[in-house]
This record gives structure tokens, C-alpha cells and sequence, in this order.
């Protein structure tokens, strides 16, 4: 069973799928601990109703990124956890903490990468008048919303939506592809080759 380590900032929807799928039987990953950097999330509530062991390592805590960031790796392997999930984890990690974990790190974003990055992902979506959007479960790497590319799920996009209309049908779609990238890591089946994921 490979160990997990999810990382968490709010609500925890793309948790829950983590946790819903973790609970199958047959799944081959379990989550260990759920981190989050504010305290009173409803995630962590999620995680205890799970049984998950939770804890907080509040950023405004520490005076700088470095300090916080020694913390957070504590904390995670004090878990025992061998991969972590960001799943709405609102923090920029650092270079430095970004390579201690590279290609056991795992972040889900709700665009197709490399289109739409950052921030207002859904207006810039619409804005540029794609037709297709959709999300990326990747592994991260020190550039934002970048690195080596695992799932993708294409979303259409309808000729009435506002960004609220395609957030809530593209939530739908990362619900199915983190467990999805979950499965094909703890299989052994991903392999990172340049900034590829060859999938075995």
C-alpha cells in the first residue's frame, strides 16, 4: 500500500474523491495524514469523520517560507507518507521542497495544462473562447502549473457558461481523475521520463 500525505487549504471536494477511493478494497494506496496550513478547514473535518490523521502547520505561524516549509516536511515524515497530494493546497512551495519530493508530489489543476495557468483559470478559459477545457493531475515541479503530465480529462465548453458553470462540471471531472493518477502511481505504472509520464 503506498502511504499519502494530503496537503490542504479549504473545503477538501478533491479530497474526499482521495478518501471515497482509498476506502475500496481493492485499491492500492491508503491516505496516512491530511495537512493543512489554516486551521478550522472543513477538509480536516472530512479527514476525521474518515479516520485520517490530521494536523495543522498554519503558514502565518513562521517568519519566513523556509521555516514553514521545515514544518510542513515534519510533519509529512513524521506520517510515514512516501507521496503527497496537493488537493487545494494554496500555498507556492519552494524550489528546495519541490526537488526533496520530485516525482512524489502530485497537484491537480482545473485547465488543461499547459493552457491556463495560475490563477482565474475559468475566466481566462472563457475568455479566450476555447471550446474544450477540462483539468490535469501532474507532478509538480518549481514552475507553477507545470510539470510532467499524468491524467487529463477534456470538459466541453457550453455556449452559456460563466465561470461558475464550467468550475462546477470541471470539479466533476477532477473528482474522477485524482483517484484515477492515484491509481496508476501506487501500481507502479507512471514513469517519468524528461518531462514525460509514460504510463506502463
Amino acid at each position: 500500500m503506498l502511504k499519502v500525505a494530503v496537503l490542504v487549504s479549504g473545503r477538501g471536494s478533491n479530497l474526499q474523491a482521495l478518501i471515497d477511493v482509498c476506502a475500496q478494497e481493492d485499491f492500492p494506496a491508503e491516505i496516512v495524514a491530511v495537512i493543512s496550513n489554516i486551521p478550522d478547514v472543513f477538509a480536516l473535518e472530512r479527514a476525521a469523520e474518515a479516520g485520517i490523521a490530521t494536523g495543522v502547520v498554519n503558514h502565518r505561524d513562521y517568519a519566513d517560507r523556509e521555516v514553514f516549509e521545515t514544518a510542513l516536511q515534519e510533519a509529512i515524515a513524521g506520517s510515514g507518507a512516501e507521496l503527497v497530494c496537493l488537493a487545494g493546497f494554496m500555498r507556492i512551495l519552494t524550489a528546495g521542497f519541490v526537488n526533496r519530493w520530485r516525482d512524489r508530489l502530485v497537484n491537480i489543476h482545473p485547465s488543461l495544462l499547459p493552457s491556463f495557468k495560475g490563477l482565474h483559470v475559468h475566466d481566462q478559459a472563457l475568455a479566450a473562447g476555447v471550446r474544450v477545457s477540462g483539468c490535469t493531475v501532474h507532478f509538480v515541479v518549481p514552475e507553477m502549473d507545470a510539470g510532467p503530465i499524468i491524467v487529463q480529462e477534456a470538459v466541453p465548453v457550453l455556449p452559456d457558461d460563466d465561470a461558475d458553470a464550467l468550475a462546477s462540471r470541471i470539479l466533476e471531472a477532477e473528482h474522477r481523475c485524482y483517484p484515477e493518477a492515484l491509481r496508476l502511481i501506487a501500481e507502479g505504472r507512471t514513469e517519468v521520463v524528461g518531462e514525460r509520464v509514460i504510463l506502463k
